[in-house]
């Protein structure tokens, strides 16, 4: 039977997400499993216009890659790739794990130099989105594995899923277009302010936002989305934060993670057992901006209301505030360089607070402006 939820998603991130116009190029890379959403998609840029463009991969692969690729092979930069990245209008990536593609045998030193050799991947990526000359989208279709990860069943999953994607609304554009409004005002709020303090168990940590741009995520990047983020002054962040959830980094979860910030830069660092605290060693030490912030963030999605070990939904939780080491996106005015993007979370419903210029402007998970 037909899933109508499908061909919502489908419709959201062609309308809402994206703008398709005649004659552009529509690149849509997708496991197999997601053929239901790639089908929808391809049907209705077609209607539109455009050139789709699909990308198929069998979700086994990445598994026998870590396995079997050479140091040199896990360096390589793919020319086709990079040809996307350089010429295509848009970006659909949608991401549907299955129980093949886990790489948490990986060691967190490979799964390191990999994403180090994609750098230039993104950048080119983030820079012709900061110009406008590419839209890219991040999104998900359901499956068992990522049911099972998330502790739910299919339909438990399912339904979830698309509820965080405003889906079972009358109009869920409208909706989004709410949140999206909600958003704008904490975001020019925050854009006016030059210091941030986050206090809660086990955390009061400081940081200067002055002239950093709050960016307003609300689904025109990855979808579903929900939140507002930026990224601090890189040698003002001073405290403690302890996190509340896992840190999953390459199919890895590291666990009950505190980190001690001193102008800037991760001076103390602890997590759970021995094997977290290497993963958690190999991670800060991956490049010179490993070690500090390359995002804050607060989450804003009221239909995400727990954790489920993917942190395209989990960043987006409401209630919650998440921080990102390494990477600083280029619309925040962010000037932090590194491999990598790594964003931790802490939940801030059981009395968090956030501090703007000494104003609370955020308690017990919720916006108080």
């Amino acid at each position: 039977m037909e899933d109508a939820r499908i061909n919502t998603l489908a419709e959201i991130l062609l309308t809402y997400c994206t703008h398709i116009h005649p004659h552009m190029t529509i690149v849509i890379t997708s496991p197999v499993i997601a053929t239901p959403l790639v089908e929808a998609l391809y049907k209705e840029i077609l209607i539109r216009g455009a050139h789709p463009e699909v990308v198929y991969y069998p979700p086994s692969l990445e598994s026998l890659f870590y396995t079997y690729a050479s140091d040199n092979q896990i360096q390589y930069i793919s020319p086709l790739k990079k040809f996307r990245a350089e010429t295509a209008d848009v970006i659909l990536d949608i991401r549907a794990d299955t129980a093949h593609t886990s790489v948490s045998s990986v060691s967190s030193e490979i799964l390191v130099k990999k994403a180090h050799a994609q750098q230039s991947l993104q950048s080119i990526i983030s820079q012709r989105a900061a110009q406008g000359s590419l839209q890219w989208v991040l999104t998900m279709f359901p499956t068992h594995a990522l049911a099972q990860q998330a502790g739910m069943s299919l339909l438990e999953y399912e339904s979830f899923f698309y509820h965080a994607c405003f889906i079972h609304c009358q109009h869920p554009v409208k909706a989004w277009k709410k949140l999206s409004a909600s958003q704008r005002k904490w975001a020019y709020t925050l854009n006016k302010k030059s210091q941030l303090r986050i206090t809660g168990e086990g955390t009061d940590i400081h940081m200067n936002i002055q002239n950093r741009k709050w960016i307003n995520a609300d689904g025109h990047r990855n979808f579903p989305s929900g939140e507002i983020f930026t990224c601090p002054v890189e040698n003002s962040v001073e405290g403690t934060i302890q996190f509340t959830y896992p840190g999953i980094f390459g199919g890895k979860s590291v666990e009950n993670i505190i980190l001690t910030f001193e102008k800037g830069a991760v001076v103390a660092s602890s997590a759970r057992s021995d094997h977290d605290n290497e993963i958690l060693h190999n991670i800060l030490t991956t490049d010179a901006g490993s070690s500090h912030l390359g995002e804050v963030a607060i989450g804003t999605n009221p239909q995400i209301t727990t954790f489920t070990n993917n942190i395209l939904l989990d960043e987006k939780m409401g209630g919650t505030i998440h921080l990102a080491l390494g990477r600083s996106f280029i619309g925040t005015r962010g000037k932090n360089q590194s491999a990598i993007h790594w964003d931790l979370i802490k939940d801030m419903r059981d009395g968090g607070c956030i501090y703007a210029d000494n104003e609370l402007i955020y308690e017990n998970g919720a916006f108080i402006l």
